[in-house]
């Protein structure tokens, strides 16, 4: 058989654009192996969580609220508290370079107020806890404003992701849900962690809060982390916190509360 010799065999064609990278996070590993080496294993586990839900590389103000209430006693005292403590600082991590998570801490009322560091977290949430006396009853709505205030002072050009945890329904209701909604239209999400085996009926309406018949737009999450948070595994715990913000932040982008 003849061959045509004019004909070249075809030249596979090589795609040499480099990969996309990943979105940097705030902080790097390197510097979380070097200032908290403890939490490395949770800086990976949320950075998982994190690509999944596709935030990756987003910057965010993480708060931390903590209940306060006198049924949270066996919380503070297991190390529980301090755990959560920990998994949201190293998620922090991730979004916002400085480093620190701000804690409000209430009950009646503001318990008091701290900060956590990557320099400066083990073993500080019992500590403080303990040094600042009686637990009270359980009011939502003056940590809510704490953390409202403390944003709109801080200047912060990024959205605030706020974890709020709790073990049971407020006080006032009226008031936590008030302000909840017209919260709606700041750049602030607000993730509610439930501890204990309550049915949280109030946190499970507040979360489903119309919209815009109630609120501007759904600014808020919750979950169930059971009689036994601690026992929560790590990837389960970040899915949860993060399962809701992806949606807030296409909403609060589309209604011109969180700039793109």
């Amino acid at each position: 058989m003849a061959i045509d010799y004019r004909k070249r065999p075809a030249t596979p064609r090589i795609d040499y654009r480099k990969p996309a990278k990943a979105p940097a996070p705030a902080i790097s590993l390197e510097k979380v192996s070097t200032t908290a080496p403890a939490l490395v294993s949770l800086y990976k586990t949320a950075a998982v969580s994190l690509a999944k839900h596709q935030v990756g590389g987003q910057r965010a103000a993480v708060y931390l609220v903590l209940d306060r209430s006198g049924s949270m006693r066996r919380y503070y005292r297991d190390g529980t508290v301090q755990h959560l403590a920990e998994q949201t600082l190293a998620l922090a991590a991730h979004f916002d370079d400085d480093g620190v998570v701000p804690v409000v801490f209430f009950s009646t009322d503001i318990d008091g107020t701290a900060e956590l560091g990557l320099d400066a977290y083990r073993d500080r949430i019992g500590p403080l806890h303990d040094s600042m006396g009686h637990m009270g009853r359980t009011n939502y709505h003056v940590a809510m404003q704490a953390v409202i205030d403390h944003y709109a002072s801080c200047g912060s050009q990024d959205p605030a992701f706020v974890v709020f945890q709790t073990d049971g329904s407020p006080t006032s209701k009226a008031a936590a849900e008030h302000v909840l909604c017209t919260a709606a239209k700041l750049p602030i999400f607000w993730q509610f962690v439930g501890f204990g085996d309550d049915e949280f009926r109030f946190l499970r309406r507040l979360d489903d809060l119309p919209v815009p018949d109630r609120r501007l737009i759904d600014n808020a999450g919750f979950f169930a982390a059971g009689r036994s948070p601690k026992t929560l595994s790590d990837a389960d715990l970040y899915d949860q916190l993060l399962h809701e913000f992806p949606q807030w932040l296409t909403a609060a982008r589309a209604a011109g509360i969180v700039k793109s």
